[in-house]
């Protein structure tokens, strides 16, 4: 059976490879961060429950170790019945005893290496859900820090561009009315901006 934690890794899957690439590349995509973080917070509002199946295994112990104590005192009413025509109660009591502690122990036994198992096979599922996470949402946070930092740069990229442009149209219109401008440092200024900046 397919546990809710698969599936909710298996969406994040499929929506990371339905994303959008990025413009000029195929190494970057385009995320919704809304989307992101709704399937991270439902995968680790998930986690628990699993967990929770885990030491329910480990909680059978007791049952089991009950399981085993009335099978021995059956055990021990026919052993009992089966001995009493042909032996002393005394006699009786101590076969009853004996068999009883025996299978008792036998049956503890059991039961420990079931617990001993439960536990170890628990623990192993709870750390390969624990490190399958870790790798998911790392690789979540590299695909959203790539996304911020693209679109910071672009972001600067695209101020950049407007200035440039902005220096140009100053320089056209300074060549149609030179009159009006003053020549600076970088670019050409309104004669009105220079005596307000004054």
């Amino acid at each position: 059976m397919v546990s809710r934690i698969e599936q909710i890794i298996d969406e994040i899957e499929d929506y990371i490879d339905n994303c959008k690439p990025k413009l000029f590349t195929n190494e970057e995509i385009i995320v919704n961060k809304e989307e992101i973080d709704e399937l991270l917070r439902e995968l680790r509002n998930n986690t628990p429950d699993e967990i929770k199946r885990c030491q329910k295994i480990i909680s059978q112990k007791e049952a089991i170790l009950e399981d085993a104590r009335s099978k021995g005192q059956d055990l021990m009413s026919k052993a009992e019945k089966a001995a009493a025509e042909s032996v002393s109660e005394h006699e009786i009591m101590q076969q009853a005893y004996a068999s009883a502690d025996a299978i008792i122990k036998a049956a503890q036994a059991q039961a420990q290496d079931t617990v001993n198992n439960a536990m170890l096979e628990a623990n192993a599922v709870k750390n390969a859900a624990s490190q399958y996470m870790d790798d998911v949402m790392g690789y979540l946070d590299q695909i959203i820090s790539s996304a911020t930092q693209t679109a910071n740069s672009n972001y600067e990229s695209l101020i950049g561009q407007l200035n440039h442009y902005g220096e140009i149209i100053r320089n056209d219109r300074a060549q149609l009315h030179p009159e009006e401008y003053i020549a600076g440092d970088d670019a050409v200024i309104p004669k009105n901006e220079e005596s307000a900046a004054s």
